[in-house]
């Protein structure tokens, strides 16, 4: 016997997607508070961590630049950032966004699994079994975009950086604001590029995107990826140069293998545009 499912109104879903919204705010208010909390210990070990010479990405690039004398020095223990503060209520309002930022990103597989409650009675089995994969997958992706953007593209945004010297006159001081607007940018930019296999797949389920826009298109995403990389880590050596590359160039490729293949005319079009 089929169960049969009341059909919800335009009203009992707006009240249910008030109280979804309801447990997503709740949920950020009470890890803001408690990150408000614990920040002067997370400021000291997490987020200025990447500051001085002892950060654990400086060290694995010591360890592996002593086996490869092309790669640059990281093993100068004499490497610190000094942050400054400029403005009398920067440190207030930088615990407060900095907790916010903390609060969400803590929250965002919460969230996700808030959002997949309320579209999944609107799906059918085959869809739900679907959708709950692309959820788990992205929750993961963004998480590991956050980890690299943390431990590899940031540090070696900020070793360019602060060791750049246009004159030796001109002393290095990073100002709070600064430091923490390029924290929080590349860090969580590196969540949401990590997302591009994902959007692929949705674009390629609604019929907008296939195989063939990648092999066409390859030759100018890597230029495309490369500019990219220089722009994130605006280093002059290859080394850190390919350490954004690479992962961005890995997503790609790793969306052209989610999406669907194209009809094999286009497919075959796509090729010879390629060669």
């Amino acid at each position: 016997m089929e169960e049969q499912q009341e059909e919800m109104s335009f009203w009992d879903h707006l009240e249910e997607l008030r109280w979804t919204l309801f447990r997503i705010i709740l949920a950020l208010f009470i890890f803001a508070i408690a990150g408000f909390s614990f920040m002067p210990w997370l400021f000291d070990h997490v987020v200025t961590a990447p500051c001085s010479s002892g950060f654990v990405t400086y060290q694995w690039m010591c360890k592996i630049s002593s086996y490869f004398s092309f790669l640059p020095d990281f093993c100068n223990d004499a490497f610190q950032v000094k942050i400054v503060n400029i403005k009398l209520a920067s440190q207030f309002f930088t615990h407060m966004t900095t907790s916010f930022w903390l609060a969400l990103l803590l929250t965002f597989p919460y969230m996700m699994y808030e959002i997949w409650k309320f579209v999944s009675p609107a799906l059918y089995e085959n869809e739900k079994r679907n959708v709950r994969w692309v959820f788990v997958c992205g929750t993961l992706m963004f998480f590991v975009g956050c980890l690299v953007g943390y431990f590899l593209v940031f540090p070696m945004t900020l070793r360019f950086l602060a060791t750049y010297q246009l004159s030796s006159a001109i002393e290095d001081q990073v100002s709070l604001d600064s430091y923490m607007d390029n924290f929080l940018m590349l860090i969580f930019v590196m969540g949401v590029v990590f997302e591009m296999p994902l959007v692929s797949w949705l674009l390629s389920q609604v019929g907008v995107l296939n195989r063939s826009f990648f092999h066409k298109y390859r030759r100018h995403a890597i230029v495309a990826l490369l500019i990219a990389a220089a722009f994130i880590t605006p280093s002059s050596d290859p080394f850190t140069l390919g350490i954004v590359f690479f992962p961005l160039y890995g997503l790609y490729e790793l969306s052209a293998f989610f999406v669907k293949p194209a009809p094999p005319d286009e497919e075959e079009e796509a090729e010879m545009d390629e060669a």
